[in-house]
């Protein structure tokens, strides 16, 4: 039988139909489904906080690729690192020895809260790493029963959806089960309004009639991503946490949106709460774009798995892994997590002048590099506007800003771009805002 014709250049057809043409013919339909614009954007290159299309139109990235990138398009320091690597040893399996995984697992550790002993385990994705935290907390218990929060993303695996509170990247089939979703604490739209205590209660009604009264753990971002940019306020992750470890439970803190200084205030978001987590999920951002993820925890948590076998192909890739050194260190150097402070501090007022304007805008919120902008029918009611967020989310990208549209009922506006982004940006973004509402809501 003769094998099936296969092209043997490695040119790339940049036409814009063939580009479309191809990923409607070849991409399975699980894998076409992520597209947020009428219009496919196509993408050919980046530099900084800035990418451009096919046809060369340039765009400010306010989304940093779904927070993947972090320090910035094609930095050079993380280009070199990763080429260097590349061509001395593409990859080296966790069955042998590489210095560079080990390093880049010290200077990770490193970032956690010190006077604990912190143990690193590398994934190839952040859903990956979401069920390896489940597994672990599971194992290290000895309990099933794990609390999670509504409108909580955590990823589309098999057990990373199971533990996501929206129904949107939840599959019609059987999840994974012993899983008890409790209210988010949502300042502007929870159900119980704003303030923590009836959240914390209800986190205790949870254990006591939704569970074995014994917990394996709870999972919780501290700035909620898809969930539409809904940061936890003070008190609540130390009260849920108490409350969780004396029902047997490990805290689990998903970084993988909210992490390497995003949110400015702190490198990790759950240091801003005064809590220490058994275990902490990264990904996107600790890698530049680099597939790249890991579980770090206490060791006596991790070592509870000791007795059986574990494996990720890529993780602990020492390409991956060079390009996360060099991701800490650019941070550091270039003070990156200082940046997204003072200019996400700078956006998010010109965000809430620009509110005062529309009363299409119900909330403005976020810290750092990681807002939002929540759209309402009726600024009393809280009602959403999905539509109206559909029109200024299309006119955002034709005024040349890529952004996302997030949260249970599709109507926030999600804006969590390369940490490089400048002051001098915050002008030029918000005169995009101001003509995309304006031609939206005429």
């Amino acid at each position: 039988m003769n094998a099936p014709h296969v092209h043997s250049n490695l040119e790339v057809d940049w036409s814009t139909e063939s580009i479309v043409e191809r990923r409607n013919r070849f991409y399975s339909a699980s894998q076409r489904k992520f597209v947020p614009y009428k219009e496919p954007l196509i993408l050919k290159r980046g530099k900084g906080q800035y990418v451009w299309d096919e046809k060369d139109q340039k765009y400010i990235d306010l989304l940093g690729m779904n927070l993947c990138i972090s320090v910035g398009h094609a930095h050079p320091q993380v280009v070199k690192a990763a080429t260097e690597q590349l061509a001395e040893l593409t990859h080296c399996t966790t069955m042998f020895y590489h210095p560079v995984p080990a390093q880049y697992a010290e200077e990770l550790a490193a970032t956690m809260p010190a006077g604990h002993d912190w143990v690193v385990h590398f994934t190839n994705s952040g859903a990956e790493a979401i069920d390896l935290a489940l597994l672990m907390a599971r194992t290290h218990t000895g309990n099933i029963d794990m609390l999670a929060l509504a409108s909580s993303y955590h990823g589309a695996t098999f057990g990373a959806q199971s533990v996501t509170g929206i129904s949107g990247f939840r599959h019609p089939v059987p999840q994974l089960g012993g899983v008890t979703f409790v209210a988010e604490p949502n300042q502007y739209r929870g159900a119980h309004g704003e303030g923590v205590e009836p959240y914390l209660g209800e986190v205790e009604r949870a254990i006591a009639s939704s569970t074995s009264g014994r917990l394996a753990g709870m999972i919780v971002e501290p700035v909620q991503g898809y969930g539409g940019i809904v940061p936890m306020p003070q008190g609540y992750i130390s009260g849920a946490f108490e409350r969780v470890r004396a029902a047997g439970g490990v805290c689990i803190i998903d970084e993988v949106q909210s992490g390497v200084g995003r949110t400015g205030d702190a490198f990790w978001a759950f240091e801003s709460h005064g809590v220490v987590p058994d275990i902490v999920v990264v990904a996107k951002g600790v890698g530049n774009g680099i597939p790249l993820g890991a579980v770090i925890a206490k060791r006596d948590v991790a070592e509870s798995m000791a007795d059986k076998f574990l494996f990720h192909t890529y993780g602990a890739n020492p390409v991956a892994c060079a390009a996360g050194r060099a991701v800490l260190k650019v941070i550091r150097e270039e003070r990156l997590q200082e940046n997204a402070r003072a200019v996400g501090g700078a956006l998010k007022t010109r965000l809430e002048e620009l509110k005062k304007q529309y009363p299409l805008i119900g909330d403005i919120r976020g810290q750092g590099l990681m807002l939002a902008i929540e759209l309402v029918k009726d600024g009393t009611t809280k009602e959403p506007a999905p539509e109206a967020a559909i029109a200024v989310f299309e006119e955002t990208r034709r005024n040349g800003l890529v952004a996302s549209r997030s949260g249970p009922y599709r109507n926030v506006i999600r804006m969590c771009p390369p940490l490089c982004l400048s002051m001098a940006d915050v002008e030029d973004v918000m005169d995009r805002f101001v003509r995309s509402f304006r031609t939206a809501t005429l």
